[in-house]
């Protein structure tokens, strides 16, 4: 099991790949869990203090994955570490619309810069929110990882009349 001052290992060889890793296609040892969790808003943290600098959270992001357990890790070719998830792994945070009429193509953006047309590839889906009795909107970014699409987005979808 890694312990907190140990790097994952592998992630050195990622940092030089371009795009999304295929995490999906490896089968590395589960090696425990680390003291990592992304928060509500989006935030990942590391030791429960939050990881400041964005361009390490967007590497972590990249070698996410939710497997048929419901559990989240961090995945490299070696080893698959466990990660604690609040609510979805992403945050929809920007919007923008082209197109109009039939034609029209909403697109999302993460916090993490991942890009996303809303359609058949990246269906909505909407949650109940526990205690309040609304409707949480999650869009798919990749793979079955969601991201949640925050208050303003959900504002911007009902002035557009689409929702």
């Amino acid at each position: 099991m890694p312990s907190a001052s140990e790097p994952i290992r592998g992630l050195g060889d990622l940092v030089k790949a371009k795009g999304v890793p295929p995490v999906e296609k490896w089968s590395p040892p589960f090696c425990g869990d680390i003291p990592m969790r992304i928060s509500a808003d989006g935030l990942w943290h590391y030791m429960n203090s939050p990881i400041g600098r964005q361009p390490l959270a967007k590497l972590f992001s990249s070698i996410l994955r939710l497997d048929d357990d419901g559990q989240y890790y961090l995945v490299t070719p070696v080893e698959k570490c466990g990660i604690k998830v609040d609510d979805a792994p992403f945050c929809a945070v920007r919007m923008r619309v082209e197109g109009e009429g039939t034609a029209q193509v909403l697109y999302l953006e993460t916090s993490m810069e991942d890009e996303v047309a809303v359609g058949l590839d990246h269906p909505l889906r909407f949650a109940n929110e526990a205690g309040t009795g609304g409707l949480k909107p999650y869009v798919l970014v990749r793979r079955n990882l969601e991201a949640l699409v925050s208050r303003a987005l959900f504002y911007d979808f009902v002035a557009l009349g689409k929702v």
